[in-house]
């Protein structure tokens, strides 16, 4: 049973650094990021964590999605194209490194089959990905103090995860 007010594990940044630094070493040419990666969670519960970084482990996640206005309030700068970052579990625990390879501002409507179907969530459809989300957006806007609509914009961003080598695309 989903439980979101259940609460991630902070991210263990010192790990996370040394998954960089292992990637770093054995991919310096591709590694070549300004800024150091950002360490980041799928979702607002553990549960819902854990099922996420499954899906990308496991080769169905490809995308994922989040509004413009939760990287504001967390002062983050939008991802961009070959930029990459960390994914942890609840526990904190890093797990693999993504590196995004395609970005989109949308809203709601804008979002189409294909893109729900790479975020491989529930039965992969648009129908599911929009429910699924709106309840999600729904609780993150309510945490930051504002209410959600479908008109908010939304980062969409699909990636390839490149590490470690036995998880990688």
């Amino acid at each position: 049973m989903e439980n979101p007010a259940a609460e991630n594990a902070p991210v263990d940044r010192a790990a996370a650094e040394q998954l960089w630094e292992a990637y770093r070493a054995a991919h310096p040419d591709r590694a070549t990021d300004a800024e150091p990666p950002s360490i980041e969670q799928f979702g607002d519960h553990p549960e819902l964590t854990d099922e996420l970084l499954d899906l990308v482990v496991a080769g169905t996640k490809r995308a994922t999605a989040g509004l413009v206005a939760e990287f504001e309030a967390e002062a983050q700068p939008l991802p961009r194209v070959g930029s990459h970052w960390i994914a942890c579990d609840s526990t904190g625990r890093p797990r693999a490194i993504l590196r995004s390879t395609e970005l989109r501002i949308a809203v709601l409507d804008e979002v189409d089959e294909s893109f729900a179907y790479d975020e491989g969530e529930d039965d992969r459809t648009l129908s599911s990905w929009r429910d699924g989300h709106t309840r999600y957006w729904m609780r993150s806007a309510a945490r930051l103090g504002f209410e959600w609509t479908p008109e908010h914009e939304i980062v969409l961003e699909r990636f390839a995860v490149v590490w470690p080598a036995e998880v990688a695309d």
